[in-house]
């Protein structure tokens, strides 16, 4: 069986990330719990909406993003047992392509790097299940897919969910 998995808000805490940021640069304090649906950006206000489009903009915005709970773990037993690829969405901005290998290197070193495909359009990839937070990479894909419990998706019914990395291992390990 071939599996790809997203990085973003899959492997790695990208939406807390953003939280945190801007938390930091607005002396705020929104957490998590504190947004029902949406966006990080979607759940500031107006004058600050900008400024969190700018986060995946930022150097050093994906070096410090940390791993889903259980997602190394999980990952390393689903490496071992199946063909498993990471298909990250890396060329959209101007840091990521360069920060998700090295980030990856650091938390997943198992993930050889002819196990990571940086790409734009998810829909090119051939397997057998794709694991995303994003519909709209999901819905092209040829193949099986769960979608990744975020925030931002709370509300698209037409993918299998998964909740939690743990909830992965119980269905393919």
């Amino acid at each position: 069986m071939t599996i790809f998995v997203d990085m973003d808000e899959v492997l790695a805490n990208t939406y807390e990330r953003h939280i945190e940021l801007y938390n930091e640069e607005f002396d705020q304090d929104l957490k998590l719990e504190d947004i029902a649906y949406g966006e990080v950006w979607q759940n500031v206000p107006e004058a600050h909406q900008k400024s969190v489009h700018k986060h995946a903009k930022t150097k050093g915005f994906y070096l410090d993003l940390v791993p889903k709970k259980d997602s190394i773990s999980v990952m390393k037993a689903l490496y071992e047992k199946y063909e498993v690829y990471i298909a990250t969405a890396a060329t959209q901005f101007p840091y990521s392509l360069y920060e998700k290998s090295v980030w990856l290197e650091k938390h997943f070193p198992f993930i050889e790097w002819q196990h990571q495909i940086m790409c734009g359009h998810k829909f090119i990839l051939r397997g057998d299940l794709l694991i995303d937070d994003r519909t709209y990479n999901l819905n092209k894909f040829v193949g099986d897919t769960y979608l990744f419990n975020a925030k931002h998706n709370l509300k698209e019914q037409n993918h299998k969910r998964v909740y939690s990395w743990l909830e992965i291992a119980e269905r393919l390990l």
